[in-house]
């Protein structure tokens, strides 16, 4: 085996990277850990960015119904897709701008320096090691529904999930994100059997059928009041959740610069109409306080309207295909998040290791340990909680690199720009920030509990790694094309 390459201090740099040390590899170091580049192009990015995001319409956000009813969810919801369509913008801009496997902590790590991108980065990856436990919970329940071979739920279809999807992931990213798009199709084909079967048997007074509580504002349309609007924040990010995870892929993509944005502006656009679709026609059949609390809300909203059994079960199946689809790509997203931050040494550098098909075996199985123990506890609507909080903090960052890039470094060439600059990433802001707060209303422990997890993370970078970083991995070498630029002004 070769041995590591000795690595060889370099400065760093002053002002806001003061205290960060940053080490020369050689060539070795990197070529140990390089990812298969030109395997994706704008469809295969679409549906990466679609089925990281496709069992939010089957489970999940269904839960928002009793924290501010059906106005108070959809009211949540409307603000929740301007505030990711306006990221998503953003991020499209930032992709095309600087293509790394980094996504949003190499972005950051342009704009607010070392501490801003891994503060950045890890929240993604607390998002991205907890969103898969959650959906392992749903995709227990579903198991469980369908009576596969007498399976019930519990922690065997959590571990066979985990081991399965990992290990298709280990055999590399062209047949992983194939595998995916497929999956991906039959998720979208069940939502629309579903309309199919939902449509016919809506009725507008099954929206309204919570009673009001004595909250302030309440009615029947906001029977929690408008406290509700806001409590429901999380659950209307599940119908987005991760689609910002595109970018993640920029290092494998073919012409990144042009299929990144086209990939994940296309994803926001079906996503869009499915959660318009899903929130108004799943209550609708059977009621919002029969689908407050369903763990399977489709499959139980054409049950409830007395739909056909034979198609309430392609439906059943259909889901659980969109829970391993969504299962499925956020691993994609969580290894390749681990992968950049370990390779420029901010995590510990084994993990950004990949194997002769080039895909990062510890950083796909690691976080997938720490997610499996996750989902033994059996709480998908915490645990769901508890990936909204990382992702809703890495949005407030990501908008704020935006903002700061765009006022800093005018000239920075950008294939494509975010239309409306930074008042549509300013709207983005005030909305991510609002949502931050919002997984304090629904839920003080899970947040409180993952906050603790981000500040250990935190103290890890300020005792340790801040000293060890990799001047060589492209995430410091944009940083150290900027600082030359700097000189020469």
């Amino acid at each position: 085996m070769t041995a590591e390459p000795t690595a060889r201090p370099t400065p760093s740099r002053a002002g806001h990277h003061a205290g960060v040390e940053a080490e020369r590899v050689d060539a070795g170091y990197l070529d140990k850990r390089r990812l298969r580049t030109g395997t994706a192009g704008w469809l295969l990015l679409a549906g990466l960015g679609v089925s990281a995001v496709i069992s939010g319409d089957y489970a999940g956000w269904n839960f928002g119904l009793a924290e501010g009813g059906f106005g108070g969810l959809l009211i949540a919801t409307v603000l929740m897709a301007v505030m990711y369509t306006a990221m998503v913008f953003g991020l499209a801009e930032l992709g095309s701008a600087l293509p790394t496997a980094g996504g949003g902590y190499t972005f950051a790590r342009r704009a607010l320096g070392p501490w801003g991108g891994y503060a950045t980065g890890v929240a993604v990856l607390i998002e991205y090691a907890i969103a898969p436990a959650a959906i392992a919970t749903f995709i227990g329940a579903y198991v469980e529904s369908l009576g596969l071979f007498g399976i019930t739920d519990g922690w065997w279809v959590y571990l066979a999930v985990y081991a399965l999807f990992i290990g298709i992931h280990l055999m590399g990213v062209g047949e992983a994100l194939k595998a995916m798009f497929a999956v991906t199709v039959v998720a979208v084909a069940g939502l629309v059997v579903f309309l199919v079967g939902a449509v016919p048997q809506f009725d507008a007074g099954n929206l309204l059928d919570i009673a009001p509580t004595d909250a302030a504002g309440a009615s029947s349309f906001l029977p929690y009041g408008l406290l509700g609007i806001w409590a429901a924040f999380p659950f209307a990010i599940w119908f987005f959740l991760a689609v910002e995870s595109v970018p993640l892929a920029a290092e494998e993509a073919r012409d990144p610069a042009r299929s990144m944005p086209r990939g994940i502006v296309a994803a926001m656009g079906v996503l869009v109409v499915l959660a318009i679709l899903m929130l108004v026609f799943t209550p609708g059949a059977a009621g919002s306080a029969a689908i407050a609390e369903s763990g399977n809300p489709p499959v139980d909203a054409l049950a409830g309207a007395g739909v056909s059994d034979g198609l309430t079960r392609v439906v059943n199946y259909a889901g659980l295909f969109g829970l391993v689809a969504s299962f499925f790509s956020i691993i994609y997203a969580y290894s390749r998040q681990t992968f950049a931050l370990s390779r420029a040494g901010y995590l510990p550098r084994a993990l950004s290791v990949t194997n002769a098909r080039k895909a990062p075996v510890l950083a796909l199985l690691v976080p997938g340990a720490i997610g499996f123990a996750l989902s033994l506890t059996g709480q998908g609507a915490m645990l769901l909680n508890m990936a909204v909080f990382g992702a809703t903090v890495s949005y407030v960052l990501m908008m704020v690199s935006h903002i700061v890039l765009r006022r800093r470094e005018p000239s920075l060439p950008r294939p494509y720009r975010t239309p409306g600059g930074t008042l549509t990433t300013g709207v983005a802001l005030v909305l991510a920030a609002a949502a931050v707060v919002a997984t304090f209303l629904v839920d003080r422990e899970a947040a409180l509990w993952t906050l603790a997890a981000y500040v250990v993370f935190l103290a890890w970078f300020a005792l340790y790694s801040r000293h060890h970083l990799v001047a060589s991995a492209p995430e410091e070498e944009f940083e150290l094309l900027a600082e030359a630029e700097d000189d020469v002004r």
